[in-house]
């Protein structure tokens, strides 16, 4: 499985806001954030922090998509 964090930039657009000011916001680093910017797994921790930071849940900033389309 892979994720997927489109849902949490589509959140930064439509609050025209940037990673930057997330990441001060939320007081994560700019390591998770660029691991995020790869769609590389983060701590639950950061997501948790991010979740805090934009008054949301967890699924609405990511999203868990197989790696081979749905095929096993």
């Amino acid at each position: 499985m892979a994720v997927s964090y489109n849902r949490l930039w589509h959140i930064l657009i439509d609050r025209n806001m940037s990673k930057t000011q997330l990441i001060k916001m939320a007081g994560i680093t700019t390591n998770a954030m660029a691991r995020m910017g790869k769609n590389e797994d983060v701590r639950v921790e950061v997501l948790a922090k991010i979740c805090t930071a934009l008054g949301c849940t967890m699924d609405e900033i990511v999203e868990i998509v197989p790696e081979n389309g749905g095929k096993e």
